[in-house]
């Protein structure tokens, strides 16, 4: 079983699948055997990426059936040994809704892919399909540009991922009326949840704040132009105040015009112009990310103290 990875953001056109390719190519360099999965149900587009505009087979022969095995819809790359990727779908109608048993099997079988690493390129929003694919990894990582409107989003993203991490973890745990009440209710904030447990659960709340103290989603800031200027700690005291949630920045990529043409040449512009200042960025954002993954996880503030005023985030 292999390190799961994912990348999300609050909304598309951010740059996320491009981010998505250029870390499964350094993780390949690195000896690791990777695999890229295009988890945009219905909105698939990695595959254009790697200049494969019609694939064959694509997720949509595993969710159909028509195949059992995640492996065999795996395509290789012949200029990037052991790096491949799984096309999304979006060739029906219906790609768009998965259904929930085979959201399950599909998370099943994420986790016994033959790989060491292996990247969910999750789609953009905050339906319960993205949070959940999201939150099954074992690294987070989200991707905004210094858009007013991306900001936001990703603030918005990490908000209810965090709420979902929770429902998910008390629906389990509590009966009866109070579990009535977290299923039907929606939540806009951490501390509506812990709310909805009455007084008689305390330890269940104990339980949700230790479980939020586990979500330290990553952070990178795509785009980056001086034109637009964007302060990533302010991001980061404002989750923390008002989610208990550490946010780490593995890196800033700039505006590059390069990425461009790396796109429209099929390569990862890592590969396409190494020494371009998007390349550096990206490559000092990998080894961030390798050396987080080699560290234990370091004591952090207590969830119930760091949430604040929550009903007005």
């Amino acid at each position: 079983m292999g390190t799961l990875l994912s990348i999300a953001s609050g909304k598309g056109g951010v740059g996320k699948s491009v981010i998505a390719s250029n870390l499964a190519l350094q993780f390949s360099r690195q000896g690791q055997k990777v695999v890229l999965v295009d988890l945009d149900i219905g909105g698939a587009n990695l595959h254009i990426l790697f200049g494969n505009l019609s694939p064959s087979p694509t997720l949509s022969d595993f969710l159909e059936r028509h195949t059992d095995s995640l492996d065999a819809v795996v395509h290789t790359i012949s200029w990037a040994k052991g790096l491949g990727y799984i096309p999304g779908t979006g060739n029906t109608l219906g790609g768009g809704n998965l259904l929930h048993s085979k959201k399950l099997r599909l998370l099943r079988h994420l986790k016994n892919l033959d790989a060491d690493i292996v990247i969910l390129d999750c789609a953009p929003g905050t339906n319960y399909h993205t949070l959940d694919f999201f939150l099954a990894a074992d690294v987070q990582i989200t991707v905004a540009t210094p858009d007013p409107t991306s900001v936001i989003e990703v603030y918005r993203f990490i908000k209810l991922a965090a709420i979902r991490k929770l429902m998910t973890h008390l629906s389990v745990r509590l009966h009866g009326e109070v579990r009535h009440s977290l299923v039907n209710q929606e939540f806009s904030n951490i501390q509506e949840v812990l709310d909805a447990c009455s007084p008689t659960h305390e330890v269940q709340k104990t339980e949700a704040l230790a479980i939020l103290g586990t979500f330290d989603p990553y952070f990178i800031l795509n785009r980056a132009n001086a034109r637009h200027k964007f302060s990533t700690s302010s991001l980061q005291q404002v989750l923390l105040k008002f989610l208990g949630t550490e946010l780490v920045v593995l890196g800033e990529i700039p505006h590059d015009d390069v990425v461009t043409h790396s796109i429209r040449n099929y390569l990862p512009v890592i590969d396409w112009a190494p020494d371009s200042p998007a390349s550096i960025a990206l490559t000092q954002t990998f080894y961030a990310l390798q050396q987080r993954l080699l560290m234990p996880n370091p004591d952090r503030p207590s969830p119930a103290e760091a949430i604040q005023h929550t009903t007005n985030s």
